[in-house]
């Protein structure tokens, strides 16, 4: 069992060390958290790769990437995350453990080089090069543009910002091409140093050490200059009951159509019957047994893919299927009857059964990697769920049938979109 070890700095900066022997590097993961808004996102989405660029003592990438090679190899990445209605810059610096290279100080040099790439980056004239962020910008106007050449996810993201107009969570990850215009350097430095004095940080420590050192050397190093800082961010909004169903089409020039459904499931990472909305998923499409596999793919042929994803923190379930545009009113109903049957109590003993074993399995690799244990302990941190791997493997095994029937009678069809073939327009409704 890997247990975390928390400590809260003067700074407001949370220190999380997962003490473990099983990895032979050490990773260090900062994350930054923001409100997801629409009028940030871009600008949020921006900062993390202008940051990676360079910092005052390594002003360029090269700089960057031949110190991480003097680091043996040492791993650096920069990232934006969407969890829920926040928004995050992920910085992660992976250095292998210093006994086996005795007197390097690998862990020290590393924590300072991230340190350094997120509290002391590269300037020109006061603020950020202007050169790193219009080539950054162009870079991620290419990101946003080429969302639409991966059609599943193109569909999924349609759905969610149709489902979710007006809520936070309908703001795209990488924000908007028309709010990424006019972000200058200066305002995108001064927007980054009010982000980095005031909003909350977490940093994780995976690894075998020594949490007293290691809580001292973080402590040590990562002196951001802070103030006193916003307090938690606003709890990410999950309930809600649809007054009536949204339906939207969107023609584009595809061979497939894309069908996604967008359900509310009225439960979120924090709830106690989180676990048994995760068994009904499994059940309804998470798997290759799955009802929405079984039956829309393989019985009646409707579908080149069918499956079902739980967004955790929002509250959503996201049905997606690859169709023939002829036969969306056919795959429509035999998705619907699928989850009604779930209602209804139509639940296998071998679909419980596999279903658990699949859900077990995924658990159970969670400790073979120091990123998916962050990952599994932020979003603990982010719903304000203190549990362990250990926990959700022993609720997974107790649930019963009656569990998951009575976590499907919470969920509620909210939204139809539907990605069409073009030479299909006026033939669906």
């Amino acid at each position: 069992m890997i247990s975390l070890e928390s400590k809260t700095l003067s700074k407001k900066i949370n220190i999380h060390l997962l003490p473990t022997r099983k990895f032979k590097t050490v990773l260090v993961s900062v994350f930054l958290h923001q409100t997801l808004e629409k009028d940030l996102a871009s600008q949020t989405a921006l900062l993390p790769a202008v940051l990676e660029r360079g910092t005052r003592e390594y002003p360029s990438f090269r700089d960057l990437k031949i110190k991480l090679e003097e680091l043996y190899g040492a791993e650096l990445r920069a990232d934006v995350l969407k969890k829920g209605e926040r928004h995050i810059l992920s910085f992660s610096l992976e250095v292998i453990n210093d006994k086996f290279a005795p007197g390097e100080n690998l862990l020290q040099q590393g924590l300072s080089m991230l340190k350094n790439l997120i509290g002391d980056p590269f300037l020109e004239n006061g603020v950020f090069k202007r050169e790193y962020v219009q080539q950054e910008k162009e870079q991620l106007v290419k990101e946003i543009q080429g969302l639409i050449n991966d059609k599943v996810n193109y569909a999924l993201e349609s759905c969610v910002q149709e489902m979710c107009s007006g809520e936070r969570f309908g703001v795209f990850k990488y924000g908007s091409i028309e709010d990424l215009e006019p972000i200058s350097p200066e305002s995108l430095y001064s927007y980054y140093r009010e982000l980095l004095r005031n909003n909350p940080i977490d940093v994780f420590v995976v690894g075998e050490i020594e949490p007293d050192k290691t809580f001292a050397l973080v402590q040590d190093i990562f002196d951001f200059p802070r103030d006193a800082g916003r307090g938690d961010l606003p709890p990410v909004e999950v309930y809600r009951i649809p007054k009536e169903v949204r339906f939207k089409e969107e023609f584009l020039p595809v061979t497939q159509g894309k069908l996604t459904l967008g359900y509310r499931i009225n439960t979120s990472y924090r709830d106690d019957d989180y676990v048994d909305m995760l068994l009904y998923n499994g059940i309804l499409g998470g798997f290759p047994h799955s009802k929405l596999f079984q039956n829309v793919r393989e019985k009646a042929s409707l579908a080149y893919y069918a499956f079902s994803r739980l967004e955790k923190h929002k509250g959503i379930q996201l049905i997606g299927s690859g169709i023939e545009a002829e036969n969306y009113e056919r795959a429509l109903e035999i998705i619907q009857e699928q989850v009604e049957e779930l209602k209804k109590g139509n639940i296998t003993h071998e679909e419980m059964e596999y279903t658990k074993r699949g859900l077990i399995s995924q658990y159970s690799i969670i400790g073979d990697s120091p990123y998916s244990l962050v990952s599994f302990f932020l979003d603990g941190l982010i719903s304000q769920r203190e549990t362990d791997v250990e926990y959700f493997i022993g609720r997974i095994q107790d649930i019963k049938e009656a569990d998951v029937i009575e976590a499907s009678r919470k969920v509620c069809l909210d939204t139809i979109y539907f990605l069409c073939p073009e030479d299909r327009k006026g033939g669906i409704q």
